[in-house]
């Protein structure tokens, strides 16, 4: 049996099918295999795009295939959780991949490289296959093209952290802007609102894509509102945020 020789991790933007660029195009061809992961029926529509995507970029969808995502066990610990997460969905990767395939592509939800953990997985991968990054447009991308803001203030830094880490350690040491992601419990409305300016948005770059901005003292109940009514209708909810304080 050939084994697996080089593995792509091909990222696709955010939900919007013109976020494929021509690397991504070409990549998904040389491919000898696609895998798509389904993450239950409550996710469906992230299966679905990468359908769609392949089904508009592929000449042939026959070498498409889908395995089913392992569930993450809610009662460890954290990190243990996630390194046996991680374990498992490597032994799925490795089994999905049909004999003789040599070449294998991932399409990953928006860059493979900013808090995703396909390369950390792909490093489980035994045999090791060469590894390569095809690079997409992000969450965070999206989010400040979306409002019309730039990312920094003029010579500030900028700190991406998760929902998790403002929630446990509060607003960053040494930076006015914080762009949020991976936050589960709108952990926002755990600091210090006076001053704050907030730029959310919820399923960026698809159809039911939702925006909201504003001080946050005034709309964080809204942004909390608005997010859970989102999850119910649509099943799920992708969501991402920057914060900015006023400079003094």
């Amino acid at each position: 049996m050939i084994k697996m020789q080089e593995l792509l991790l091909i990222g696709i933007g955010t939900g919007n099918p013109d976020h494929i660029t021509l690397e991504a195009v070409a990549a998904m061809r040389e491919a000898d295999a696609v895998l798509i992961p389904r993450k239950g029926d409550d996710k469906s529509d992230l299966a679905d795009l990468r359908r769609q995507i392949c089904a508009a970029h592929l000449d042939d969808t026959g070498h498409v295939v889908e395995f089913d995502l392992p569930v993450r066990d809610g009662s460890r610990a954290y990190l243990d959780a996630v390194h046996a997460w991680h374990d498992a969905i490597a032994e799925v990767w490795q089994a999905a991949v049909p004999n003789g395939a040599q070449r294998v592509a991932l399409l990953i939800w928006g860059d493979p490289s900013l808090y995703d953990s396909s390369l950390r997985i792909a490093a489980r991968l035994d045999p090791a296959p060469k590894v390569r990054v095809v690079p997409g447009i992000t969450s965070l991308q999206v989010l400040t093209a979306a409002h019309g803001i730039p990312l920094n203030t003029l010579a500030e830094p900028v700190v991406i952290t998760t929902g998790r880490q403002l929630r446990d350690h509060g607003w960053p040491v040494g930076a006015d802007t914080v762009a949020i992601m991976l936050d589960g419990s709108c952990s926002f409305t755990q600091v210090v609102s006076e001053g704050v300016q907030i730029w959310w948005g919820a399923y960026l770059g698809m159809p039911q894509e939702i925006l909201v901005s504003g001080p946050l003292a005034e709309i964080s109940a809204r942004i909390v509102e608005t997010r859970a009514a989102a999850r119910v209708q649509n099943g799920w909810i992708m969501d991402v945020y920057l914060m900015r304080r006023a400079i003094i």
